[in-house]
């Protein structure tokens, strides 16, 4: 409860004039039916698709927020650890939940980034490929969204690897879930953490 506090506080300060609530969705709402699943051919190898997470009925995806590891300097570099998706309804943007699946250990959260009005419907990945036996993996990196206004958000993420292409857009709806797959902690040895992500998508007229 007190961390919701505080993650609530926290996005009031960046959005003094709508005083938004912010909750943590869980897995409360996982069971919300999707239409499609939007992914990206480049995401890498380690790792394990883990869990589901969902907007509540009615909510979509609005804008995200990154946990990125910075450059380490020469020591074991993971990049992008975690995408955090901020859920509205409508373009009420006053309460809001989140949803994350599973984030890596490493890195600090982003300032939120939101489409201006619409919702978040296409995404790119950037990754970094296999670096070999004796090199440093990081994996994914960073991630840009297409809102259904237009506007592209990029994150603050890191710059190894190259994008891929735009995947499928939501269409009639947009993205309402995620799943990311994630290599756990490798004690000491080289950790990619966060090696790819899908989103779900969600039909705007659903009841």
């Amino acid at each position: 409860m007190h961390s919701d506090n505080r993650k609530a506080l926290h996005m009031r300060s960046l959005l003094p004039e709508e005083q938004p609530y912010v909750e943590r969705a869980g897995i409360q709402y996982s069971a919300r039916p999707y239409t499609s699943l939007l992914t990206v051919p480049n995401g890498e190898q380690f790792g394990n698709w883990t869990w589901p997470e969902m907007c509540p009925d009615k909510f979509f995806a609005v804008g995200f927020m990154l946990r990125v590891e910075s450059e380490q300097y020469g020591l074991d570099d993971t990049a992008l650890n975690g995408i955090r998706l901020i859920c509205a309804k409508d373009e009420d943007r006053s309460f809001l939940y989140t949803i994350e699946s599973h984030t890596g250990f490493f890195g600090d959260w982003s300032d939120p980034q939101y489409c201006p009005r619409g919702v978040l419907t296409s995404f790119q990945l950037r990754v970094e490929p296999h670096q070999g036996l004796f090199g440093d993996d990081t994996a994914a990196n960073n991630v840009r969204f297409r809102c259904s206004s237009n506007p592209t958000l990029a994150g603050a993420g890191l710059d190894y690897g190259e994008y891929s292409l735009w995947s499928q857009d939501c269409g009639d709806g947009g993205i309402c879930g995620i799943e990311t797959k994630m290599e756990e902690y490798q004690y000491g040895l080289d950790d990619s953490s966060l090696n790819d992500v899908r989103f779900h998508c969600c039909a705007k007229l659903q009841q």
